[in-house]
Parts: C-alpha cells; structure tokens; sequence
C-alpha cells in the first residue's frame, strides 16, 4: 500500500504541501511578520511592498523603501514609494522577517484596515486547517460506532439509527449548517465559536460513513473468527471493536481525507457570511469577507489570496484522498472477497 502510494507524484507533493501549511500554521507567532490584530489604518489596501536590493547603483542589504499615501483626481488612495525613508529588513529577531517602525513592509499586501495579509493568513490557517481535522476526528469515531452497532446487530436497532442517518443525509448540507449555526448563542467568544462549528460540522458529517460501515459490517459479521469470538465468550462490544472496525479501517481512512475539504469549506462559508469566527480573530473565511465587492477586488485583487489557500488546501486533500483509495483498493477487494468466502 505504501509503495502504490508514494509512487503517486502529484499525491507526495501534495502531502509536502499540506505538511508546509501545518508548519507554518504551528509556527505563525515566529513566521508572521506582524500580529493577526495589529492595525495600522493610514496604510488601508496597501499594495505588497516591493524589496530592492540596490540604491543609487549600489548593492545592498535587501531594504524596503517607506510607503507614502496620496489621492488621484478621482479620491482614490494611491500608495506610493518614499525614497527619502530606508528600512532594512530584519531577519531571525522576535520574527523571521520584518522592519523597524515605523516602516511597514506587507509581503501580499494590506486588508481594508491595514493589517497584514500573509500574517492574517498564517495565523488563519490554524482554525481552518485544524477546524477539518478535529472535525473529522470526532465524525470518525461516531460513524465508527453507529455503523458498526447497526451492522452488527441488524434488525430493530439498524432501523432506527440507520433512519436517524438518512434524516440528516436528506435535509441540504449548507442549509442544515446555517439551521445548527443559527442554535448556538449570540454571546459566545470566538473560541466558543469554533468548537461551535467544528460539533456542527461533525453533526452533518459522520451519517454518510455510518452507512457504508454498516453494510461492511453486515458482511463482516458472518465470518468465521466472529463466530470464533462469540464461542470464546467475547462481549459484544469487544468483537465490534477488536475483530469488526479494524477491518472497515482500509475504506474509512480514505473517506475522511475525501471528507476533510467539506468542512474547511463549511468554515470558510459560515466566517464569510459572518456567522464564523469573528474579528479581529483571523480565518480564511472571515478574511474573504473584505472581497465580497468586485469594486473592493478590482482595486485591490491581493485580498483574493485566501481564496488561493483554501483552493490550494482542498486540492491537496482531494489528491491525497484518491492516492489513498487507490492505494487502499486491494485490500477493499481482499476484504470483499474474503467475505463472500
């Protein structure tokens, strides 16, 4: 498996990619050039900062020049070089990168309060990568458990939760998730938010893996090492979660990384409409929310590069889940053979 897996190059690259994000994601406090909060009003859809390398014909320290604003004929802010002002970048002190002030250096440049987008972005990228995988983390476990519970015993009780199952498959996604959003209080904190969302999320997630477990599990409890297990004495709990899950684990592994962009997408569109994580608190959602004017986007396209995160994150998860299922393919038929055996 791991072999069919790695001879995937567009899945190895995505996995160093995702791998990257999470990295910079742990590590925003030193990699960020600024705060997720820090404002500076007077630099408003600032443009990124170029960095020079060489002044009056001469090579330097890498620096940046101040920015200076003026207004064109139409009163539209225009930013402008001030040559008069010289910031070198500093490297590896309480950040990686960035100038003294009261210089400003903005490497994707500024939101509508002039705080920085690349450090907004990577603080970001903790609650919108996270957010996915404690999510599926906890939609895991629950489809685990109901799949199996209702695979195993079948009848009355694989009604009952297998119906509770197609409630929530039948009722829209998005809908749902704005009528759970709409259930928890005004007055929570951003942090209360957040594991707001990631219950509502998991809430919506785990039915559809629950039935697929089920109908392994319907196979699965037939063989012979089952029927070993109850001879043996083995409570029923124990030959669900010792002999019968762990062979549903090869098709789940799978479905989770295939499911992990539905709720990074399920962040982004409730933080876009505003009912997510609220400011100053950054996610690439609420941060997508300044691009919601073509005039703000046509004036000020960098304020699109979350939406390039959240692409960039999506894809790298979809590649990696199909890597896998390809990977995981024959012991899926292994294991659909065996229990036609």
């Amino acid at each position: 498996m791991k072999a069919i897996f790695f001879r995937n190059r567009f899945a190895v690259m995505a996995l160093w990619l995702l791998g990257v994000l999470y990295g910079c994601a742990l590590f925003a406090d030193f990699l960020a050039p600024y705060s997720y909060k820090d404002e500076a009003r007077g630099f408003s859809y600032c443009p990124p900062t170029a960095v020079h390398w060489i002044e009056n014909g001469r090579l330097r320290a890498p620096f940046v020049y101040g920015t200076k604003l003026m207004f064109d004929e139409f009163r539209r802010r225009v930013y402008a070089e001030d040559r008069s002002s010289i910031y070198p970048l500093e490297f590896f002190g309480a950040r990686v990168l960035g100038v003294a002030a009261p210089g400003r250096m903005y490497v994707l440049g500024a939101d509508s309060r002039g705080r920085d987008i690349l450090s907004r972005i990577l603080y970001g990228a903790r609650i919108s990568l996270t957010i996915g995988l404690i999510g599926v983390a906890i939609s895991f476990a629950l489809g685990l458990i109901v799949g199996g519970i209702a695979g195993y015993y079948g009848g009355r009780i694989d009604n009952i939760l297998m119906r509770m199952c197609e409630v929530l498959m039948m009722a829209p996604g998005f809908y749902l998730l704005l009528a759970l959003r709409a259930a928890v209080p005004d007055n929570f904190n951003s942090v209360q938010v957040y594991f707001s969302i990631v219950i509502i999320l998991s809430v919506i997630g785990w039915a559809g893996l629950a039935r697929v477990v089920r109908g392994m599990c319907l196979s699965l409890r037939e063989r012979d090492y089952v029927l070993a297990a109850r001879t043996f004495g083995l409570s029923d709990l124990q030959i669900i979660v010792r002999h019968i899950l762990p062979h549903t684990v090869a098709y789940s592994i799978a479905a989770v990384m295939l499911s992990i962009p539905g709720y990074i997408l399920g962040e982004s569109a409730l933080s876009l409409i505003g009912l997510g994580i609220q400011d100053p608190y950054a996610s690439w959602g609420n941060m997508l929310s300044d691009a919601m004017s073509i005039v703000r986007i046509q004036f000020a396209p960098w304020i699109l590069w979350p939406a390039f995160f959240i692409f960039l994150s999506v894809v790298c998860f979809n590649v990696i889940g199909d890597a896998l299922r390809d990977a995981l393919d024959p012991l899926l038929k292994r294991e659909t053979f065996e229990g036609r055996g």
